[in-house]
Formats: C-alpha cells, sequence, structure tokens
C-alpha cells in the first residue's frame, strides 16, 4: 500500500507537472487480477481498486492500519465500473453488476472480491476511511440510488448523479460516495466549481476512450493548476483545493468524500468569471 502525505496550498502552487501528478494522481488503478491501495493522509482516506480474474482477491490486512483485520477501525465503499463480480463480506455474497455500490461496515472481517467472468472481469473501485461506529452492510442498484438529471447540452453538462453513501441513502460514519455519468456531446463536471474545506474528496474517471482524456483542474481559485487523467485513474483533491474538470468527449467519474460531515450539498461555490 502506498503512503501518500498532504501538501500544502503554497507548495502545491510551485510544483511541476511531474510533481502534481506524482502527488494527485493515481494512476494504473485496474489491472487484471490485482489489488493496488493507496492511504492519502487528507482524512486518512485509502483508495484502491481491485480486478479479479480467474481468483478471488482478498482484501489484505496492511501493516500501516495497525489493526487485527482491515475493517476493524475503517468502513468501506465499492463501486462497480466494468463486469459482473461478486463481493464476499464474512461469508455473505453481494452480486455486483457495473454501477452498483455495496457498502461494509466496520467490524466485518473477512472480505474478498470474485469476477464471475475472467474474459470480463469485475472492476471495483474502493474507498476507506475511519469509522467510529457501525453501520450495517448495503448493497445499493443504480435505479435504488434515485438517480437526478441535471444540467443542459448547450453549457456542455446535461448529467445524471447516482448517490448512493450519504444521508438519505446507505448510511455510513463519514464516507461519501456517488457517481456522475455524462451524455454524449457534454464535458463538463462539478460545474459551478467549489471548494469544501470541511472535506477532503477523490475522483475515479471511468468510461474514457483510450484516445480522450479528462484535464482535472485542481488548486486554489485564484491559482489553479491541472492534471491530465486517463481512463481509470483517480485524483486526490485537498479539502482546501477547487475541483472540477472537462474531457475531450463524455465520461463517468466517482465522487467520494470524507471529512467533518456528510452533507452532498455543503460547498463554496466559485464564480467561473472570478477564476484564474
Amino acid at each position: 500500500m502506498e503512503i501518500r502525505f498532504q501538501n500544502s496550498p503554497l507548495e502545491t502552487s510551485k510544483m511541476s507537472t511531474s510533481e502534481l501528478r506524482s502527488n494527485f494522481l493515481i494512476p494504473e488503478l485496474m489491472q487484471a487480477g490485482k489489488m493496488k491501495l493507496v492511504y492519502s493522509h487528507y482524512d486518512r482516506m485509502i483508495v484502491g481498486g481491485v480486478v479479479p480474474t480467474s481468483n478471488a482477491i482478498e482484501l489484505p490486512n496492511e501493516a500501516e492500519l495497525r489493526a487485527n483485520y482491515f475493517l476493524e477501525r475503517r468502513e468501506l465503499g465499492i463501486i462497480n465500473v466494468g463486469g459482473k463480480g461478486t463481493v464476499v463480506a464474512d461469508g455473505v455474497n453481494y452480486d455486483i453488476e457495473k454501477l452498483e455500490c455495496v457498502y461494509l461496515g466496520k467490524g466485518t472481517q473477512k472480505v474478498h472480491f470474485e469476477s464471475k467472468e475472467a474474459s470480463s472481469p469485475a472492476q471495483f473501485y474502493i474507498l476507506s476511511v475511519p469509522a467510529h461506529q457501525t453501520y450495517p452492510n448495503t448493497k445499493m442498484t443504480k435505479e435504488q440510488a434515485s438517480p437526478v438529471n441535471l444540467g443542459e447540452l448547450a453549457t456542455s453538462n446535461k448529467r445524471t448523479i447516482y448517490k448512493y453513501i450519504h444521508n438519505d441513502g446507505i448510511q455510513s460514519c463519514q464516507l461519501v460516495m456517488g457517481l456522475t455519468t455524462l451524455e454524449e456531446g457534454c464535458v463538463w463536471n462539478s460545474v459551478p466549481p467549489h471548494t469544501h474545506t470541511r472535506r477532503m474528496e477523490a475522483y475515479f474517471y471511468f468510461d474514457i476512450h483510450e484516445a480522450h482524456r479528462v484535464m482535472h483542474f485542481m488548486g486554489e481559485p485564484q491559482e489553479t493548476r491541472h492534471v491530465v487523467i486517463g481512463n481509470n485513474e483517480a485524483v486526490l483533491s485537498a479539502p482546501w483545493s477547487m475541483h472540477f474538470g472537462v474531457g475531450t468527449a463524455n465520461y463517468g467519474f466517482i465522487w467520494g468524500m470524507a471529512g467533518e460531515n456528510k452533507e452532498f450539498t455543503d460547498m463554496d461555490p466559485v464564480p467561473i468569471a472570478t477564476i484564474k
């Protein structure tokens, strides 16, 4: 498990392209037959990707956690962006198709991931944060997430939002998690741009054609930087950092947050005309 420490606004403003990418971008998150984990010191969130093929992959007890098992003091959100798969938690099977979600609460001891077909493996995107209370393990389909359609073709941001883990959905200790899909011809996400110093965030971009990219904007509103992102890559967003993006074609992205509260609408908008 890779460890990432925090970066200040001043430090970040002076970073080169390679330094920005090494500190904030998480590349190659989905690798066949492997699990990749990155531990961020922003609210101690763990970002991961799991792609089981012919064999199941078990959630390990990482030494850095100093725990008896991975979820002894943590909770876990899982969204599948690949083929059909199964999450097995303490002997209970949760079959999960593309864009469906499973939440595992504090105290779940044994977790492993399986694909229904090795030739079309599941691709599990996972987020884990510390938890002080136990909530029940829960599966939610994208239909149960009460999809909300927002935006307009005129502003190139017509999109569907699926909220899974939040105050009015799957209950958690502090994790908030969901996803957004953009319609064909629409490329902008998270507009209006915003910050929320009470929570960090991680973005995972998927369904990006190999010939296309997403430009993810970050940094302070008057000191912006950008990271160019390909398919199945994630980016860390510090609590002080603005975050929004634009693609060269439509795509999907999973958003996940942790911190002071679980209010999805708690954000400080940044007027577009003020960004520099």
